[in-house]
């Protein structure tokens, strides 16, 4: 099973191939910025540094230019290797005592 490691915060969680990384996340108790959870908003947009991705839907909210640049949207990202992101991870009822 691939693992998403979501820096700079260091953690690491599993990250099933049938999951997006925002499902995969959440199920590991880490809760990433996000609103629409179908790729429109953008609210939980972030850069991915190492992996590869596919998409749960054919016209994600993003740009060309900004995919070339490694930006993605974890809400309808599905993972088809270990993902590394760069992502905020925001406290939620106390669950996170650190948000980064």
């Amino acid at each position: 099973m691939p693992e998403l490691r979501i820096e700079p915060a260091g953690l690491s969680v599993p990250a099933p191939r049938d999951r997006t990384l925002l499902e995969a996340a959440r199920a590991a108790g880490v809760r990433l910025a996000s609103s629409c959870r179908n790729g429109t908003c953008r609210t939980c947009m972030c850069r991915m540094r190492s992996g590869q991705i596919r998409y749960t839907l054919d016209w994600p909210g993003l740009l060309a230019e900004e995919q070339l640049d490694g930006w993605i949207l974890p809400c309808v990202a599905v993972p088809l290797s270990d993902v590394v992101i760069e992502a905020t991870v925001v406290a939620d009822s106390g669950d996170l005592q650190n948000p980064v």
